[in-house]
């Protein structure tokens, strides 16, 4: 996979919009919620995912990683889009933007 696939992906969620977000392109569903971003000079993305989620990714491939700092405690996951498949990234970021949806119609 690579950046501009991820893009496209990203924004045909529903409400999803892009901004940026210091060095990275964000991506947020109905402009509140932030579930992934994109570092497209690495040619890598974050994906919120939670921590049960994001285990289980972790183990199934090693391009995929919690982020280096305490936003992997928070289930920041790191995806190297050039060694993943499209259905991979695809169903993580499905679970992610899913997740927002959730936390927002509890609110």
């Amino acid at each position: 996979m690579n950046t501009e696939e991820f893009k496209n992906l990203a924004l045909s969620f529903q409400c999803t919009i892009s901004i940026p977000h210091f060095a990275r392109v964000a991506f947020k569903v109905e402009g509140r919620k932030i579930f992934a971003t994109l570092k497209e000079e690495s040619n890598s993305a974050n994906i919120l995912l939670s921590l049960p989620e994001q285990e289980l990714f972790c183990t199934s491939d090693n391009a995929i990683y919690p982020v280096q700092n305490k936003w992997g405690t928070h289930g920041w996951t790191t995806f190297e889009l050039t060694k993943l498949e499209r259905a991979i990234v695809l169903e993580a970021m499905r679970s992610a933007y899913e997740e927002v949806l959730k936390k927002k119609a509890r609110k």
